[in-house]
Parts: structure tokens; C-alpha cells; sequence
């Protein structure tokens, strides 16, 4: 691990909030100069948001979208982990994946400071709705819930529709995450017009936080694609919950100093993890759990 996280030093993370041009280079381009402003506003850490070069295109279910998945590490790809190591930063960097023909991951390539590919994470919960329809597109991940020991701590990645379930934050943490991060790409929704998720969304990683005793990151795309409107709110947020950065709903770079140390504190305080009962979730493992008696 870095020097700076072993003698205690709070290393700075940037989520980038960006508007995702329709053109894929200028989205990739548009990619590489925000990743450079975050460097040079000290980040150590950088979490692009999901799909990062792309528009959201599971808002519609058109087969002619199976053609932007790319085997990975694509070129560009490959030039954003050769820019982490220029710049010393660690990279997440969420993409379409063609793992084999008619096999397609909604992925996150994770690239240490030094500019190697530390590997990847599948999106394991893949959610279908009006707006939303990702089944027609993504396979469910089948890489569990890896956890990365970075130049920056060690860091868990889940992707979108992955940070509402608490399996995922926890499995994460249990698996030693300091930090997790969740590019998202969430807006409005087509069927309830006058309901904005923003605060559920927020709420529920901030529960995150609290029971497992991390920092959560999740940027977000902003603006309009379509009938879809993207509202932003990158935010981090702290062990104890409190929100420590948030973005608005235009384009924006999102920095937070993470003082892991608080991990400990929380751990301490709220004993979560000590008065776990696993030998009584068995029932999480059936789709319809018997609970057993009432009395």
C-alpha cells in the first residue's frame, strides 16, 4: 500500500459527474480531460460514472446496441489505464463488455496508480423497467464481489442498481473494502413523472456507509437523453453516514478527502460486525425463504 495510507494520510478522491456526448470519442475525450482536472486537483482516486462512453442506451431496447460492447480492455480503455499510471491515480472505469459473442457484461475496469489493470467487476443485479432495460442487454456478473488493494486504499466496486441491496455493500466489505464506489447512471423515471428517486438513492448508500463502516462514492451522468433526464448528485459520503461532497445536477467534479481512520471509529463504536448472526441467514439464500413459526 501507498506510503500516504500507511502513515495514515487521507488520500483525495474525485468522482466526475459529466453530461455523456452521443459521440463516442468526444465522450472518451471529454473522459480523459476531466480525469486530468481531477489529477490535478489532487485526486488519488477517480470513479468515472457508468457506461462512461456512451449515451444511456438501455433506455430503449434496440439490437443495433449489442454493437457498442468491445472486448476488454478496449483501445480507449487501455489509454485511460496507461493515463492512470502518467498521472498516479487509481481508476474505475465502467464500460460495455463483449466477453464472447452475444455475452455482454455492464463491467468496471479498475487500473492501480501504476497503471496496471487490477481487473474488473461485473454488474451482478440487472435491473429491467420503463427506461431501464438493461436485461435485454447485460448477462448477470460471475465475478462475485472482489474487493482491490490499491496505491489507495482497498477498494469494492458495484455498479448502479447494485448499490440498492445491501448484499452487495456488505459482501464488500467483508471482503476488507475501505471504499466503495458505484458509478451510476439514474434519472427520471418514464412511468412516474413527478417522483425523483435522488434521496432514496442517497439514503440507502448512506445506510451503506453506516452498517459496514466505509466511505461510499457514487458519480452519477447529468442532462437529458432522450425522455430521460439525469439529475447528478454525485456524492461521497463518510462512515457515519454524512454526506462530505455532493454535486447539483450539472457537470461537475466531486472531491472528498477520505480519512480511513474513521472506519475504525465507526467499527468501534457500532459493533455490527461482531453481533452478526450468520447461522440464522440461511433463509437469504432461498428466493422464497420459509421463516419458520411465528410463535
Amino acid at each position: 500500500m501507498n506510503p500516504e495510507v500507511k502513515s495514515g494520510g487521507q488520500p483525495r478522491l474525485a468522482l466526475i459527474q459529466r453530461a455523456i456526448e452521443s459521440d463516442r470519442d468526444a465522450a472518451h475525450a471529454g473522459a480523459v480531460s476531466a480525469i486530468r482536472k481531477a489529477a490535478a486537483g489532487g485526486a488519488r482516486i477517480v470513479c468515472l460514472p457508468e457506461l462512461y462512453d456512451l449515451p444511456y442506451f438501455p433506455r430503449l431496447v434496440a439490437v443495433e446496441s449489442w454493437r457498442y460492447a468491445e472486448r476488454q480492455p478496449s483501445e480507449r480503455v487501455g489509454e485511460l489505464g496507461r493515463l492512470a499510471g502518467e498521472l498516479g491515480v487509481v481508476l474505475v472505469v465502467p464500460v460495455f463488455e463483449e466477453a464472447a459473442p452475444g455475452v455482454l457484461f455492464n463491467t468496471a475496469v479498475v487500473y492501480d496508480a501504476d497503471g496496471r489493470c487490477l481487473g474488473s467487476y461485473r454488474k451482478n443485479h440487472i435491473p429491467d423497467g420503463p427506461g431501464y432495460h438493461e436485461k435485454y442487454y447485460f448477462t448477470p456478473g460471475d465475478r462475485g464481489y472482489p474487493v482491490w488493494e490499491t496505491a489507495f486504499g482497498r477498494i469494492g466496486v458495484g455498479v448502479c442498481w447494485d448499490s440498492w441491496f445491501p448484499e452487495t455493500a456488505r459482501l464488500l466489505a467483508l471482503g476488507g473494502a475501505d471504499l466503495l464506489l458505484f458509478p451510476t447512471a439514474i434519472g427520471s423515471e418514464p412511468d412516474r413523472p413527478g417522483y425523483s428517486s435522488e434521496d432514496a438513492w442517497r439514503t440507502v448508500m448512506r445506510g451503506h456507509a453506516i452498517t459496514n463502516g466505509v466511505f461510499v462514492g457514487a458519480p452519477n451522468r447529468v442532462g437529458v437523453e432522450g425522455t430521460m433526464t439525469y439529475y447528478g448528485g454525485s456524492f461521497v459520503c463518510d462512515p457515519f453516514g454524512e454526506v462530505v461532497a455532493h454535486a447539483g445536477d450539472d457537470p461537475e467534479i466531486v472531491f472528498a478527502d477520505l480519512d480511513y481512520g474513521k472506519n475504525r471509529e465507526l467499527r468501534e463504536l457500532l459493533q455490527f460486525f461482531r453481533d452478526r448472526r450468520v447461522d440464522t441467514y440461511g433463509a437469504l439464500l432461498r428466493v422464497s425463504p420459509d421463516l419458520g413459526s411465528s410463535e
